[in-house]
């Protein structure tokens, strides 16, 4: 059985389409479909079905996925294992959106310089989502914000960065108090779905301050933007450059000691590329490295 006709059918699925399989695969649709019909006819049954505008598995498509997956997953191990010695094979990594502008660009330059041979999958998300499939040994490694629970005794965590708090306000502005800022005008709020935005929203309760709430969003750039036209001001982690750029700023720091927004990369220690896990962490920033012990 050949894997590419798995990991057509396995690709559909997760799309929902045959049209956005091939554009992950870099296929044209009829070559996916292609190779499809190929793995049902081995099989010996219809795999997906069209339901509406989407693609779906079928019940005989659904009962073999999880395994499907499983042994591509094997299959990558294996190459792994294999080219050890090369330092080549393949690296699934995932990160915060900061993280993949601040500080993957240059560590990723470093690292590829000195393996080649080295792939790198990168899968964006929130820390949360990111957390879940580490676990799940979906992905190797993942730079994170860190976890506010115990760590399952599968993963290692090590801490790259600690980003405080700042209030964020356009450069016009005179009032240099951080708590009168936050209390006075518009708030664009981090969102408190991503683990730094409770932190921010952790603070705000710590101080007793009820800010008058403008906007709440998930992206620090866009938040940056919004703060520099003027539509409010913010309560933010100063995170790794670069930053959108021309924005006219003013980062205020808190008057209290507070929590930071820690990043840093969980790691699966069941992932076969633990070596290429490693030269990884070694090309990382040493902002106040530690790992935290597991469970």
């Amino acid at each position: 059985m050949d894997t590419h006709f798995l990991e057509s059918f396995i690709m559909i699925v997760e799309q929902g389409s045959v049209a956005g399989a091939a554009r992950i695969l870099r296929l044209t649709d009829a070559a996916v479909t292609q190779r499809v019909r190929a793995l049902e006819r081995e099989i010996g049954t219809k795999l997906i079905v069209r339901s509406g505008r989407t693609v779906r598995a079928t019940e005989a498509g659904a009962a073999i996925l999880v395994h499907a997956q499983s042994l591509l997953r094997g299959v990558k191990d294996l190459r792994s294992l294999a080219n050890e010695k090369q330092f080549s094979g393949e690296l699934n990594l995932g990160a915060i959106s900061s993280a993949l502008t601040g500080i993957l660009p240059a560590l990723l330059a470093r690292l590829n310089a000195k393996y080649p041979l080295m792939k790198l999958f990168i899968t964006p998300g929130s820390s949360e989502d990111l957390y879940r499939k580490v676990v799940a040994g979906e992905l190797d490694a993942a730079v994170i914000v860190e976890p506010p629970t115990a760590l399952p005794k599968i993963c290692d965590w090590t801490l790259w960065r600690e980003e405080p708090f700042v209030v964020l306000t356009p450069r016009a502005m005179k009032d240099a108090n951080a708590h009168r800022i936050l209390e006075s005008w518009p708030f664009i709020r981090y969102d408190r779905n991503q683990l730094g935005g409770r932190l921010a929203d952790k603070y705000l309760q710590h101080v007793k301050i009820k800010p008058q709430d403008r906007y709440e969003l998930d992206s620090l750039e866009a938040i940056a933007i919004l703060v520099d036209r003027g539509l409010g001001v913010s309560l933010v982690p100063d995170w790794a450059q670069p930053w959108p750029r021309g924005l006219q700023l003013r980062k205020i720091a808190l008057p209290q000691p507070f929590e930071n927004r820690r990043v840093g990369l969980l790691e699966w220690r069941g992932s076969p590329p633990r070596r290429m896990i490693k030269a990884l962490a070694a090309e990382a920033p040493r902002f106040r490295a530690e790992r935290r012990p597991r469970d």
